[in-house]
């Protein structure tokens, strides 16, 4: 199994395929296996490099315990740019989904020189009253699906509740600090963006993406008007296309 040593953490990550490499950086919580696993298997086959870590304190990246100060967003980004830059890649695209488009907008303003191309799905440039109400309501996991509880309770077990009460405390504590994650800075983003989103998105609403759009000057919008959180797992095949395809747009 891959390992990088990365400012002073073990990062665990999947590398698979050839070409133009793409790192994919799951939402909270998740990891490549848990998030990715429709694009690990397709998008390799497409031509694609396809690199997905788990956090510091996800997943298959423990120890450390995962730790939530109120710049973690910009700490996870910092992880990723330092993993490829171990791993050799000088030049890629990045794409994120929920967290990981939060993460995502992140490392292409701290590395706009490495940053070819972006794609974000699920995300958000700041967080909104709504956003904060729609997480408390998934604070207890008796709130959760039964297959995402089979999922997180395989990779974290006992810890799955607390870990996420803390995620929950983490945005909260983000909210009153202001919001503000990256809206004031879209304007900074020049690569070729690709926004997706879901227009029956339980918990970020399409407003984002149109904030987004807005704020990202060379930046599209797509939308899956019936599509909720999880868009690339629930439309897999479309949305790997249309990813392949603004990937090999020159």
């Amino acid at each position: 199994m891959p390992y990088a040593r990365v400012r002073g953490a073990n990062l665990y990550y999947e590398d698979r395929g050839q070409g133009l490499p793409l790192l994919l950086i799951p939402g909270s919580l998740g990891t490549g296996q848990s998030d990715f696993g429709l694009q690990l298997d397709a998008l390799p086959q497409a031509g694609v490099r396809v690199i997905v870590p788990d956090a510091r304190g996800y997943g298959k990246s423990r120890p450390p315990k995962r730790q939530f100060p109120l710049d973690f967003y910009e700490q996870d980004a910092q992880d990723c740019a330092a993993l490829m830059e171990a791993i050799g890649c000088q030049s890629y695209a990045v794409g994120g989904w929920s967290d990981g488009a939060i993460i995502s907008l992140l490392l292409t303003l701290q590395q706009p020189q490495r940053v070819s191309k972006l794609v974000i799905w699920g995300g958000n440039a700041y967080l909104a009253f709504e956003d904060v109400e729609a997480y408390e309501t998934t604070r207890s996991l008796s709130s959760w699906s039964q297959r995402m509880i089979d999922v997180m309770g395989a990779i974290y077990g006992e810890e799955l509740q607390d870990l996420w009460s803390r995620w929950c405390d983490a945005q909260l504590a983000l909210y009153c600090a202001g919001g503000e994650l990256c809206r004031t800075r879209l304007h900074l983003i020049r690569c070729p963006t690709f926004i997706l989103h879901g227009g029956k998105d339980p918990l970020v609403p399409t407003f984002h993406a149109d904030v987004l759009q807005q704020g990202i000057v060379n930046s599209r919008l797509y939308m899956f008007p019936d599509g909720k959180h999880n868009i690339h797992l629930a439309y897999a095949q479309e949305f790997n296309q249309r990813i392949v395809e603004f990937l090999q747009l020159s």
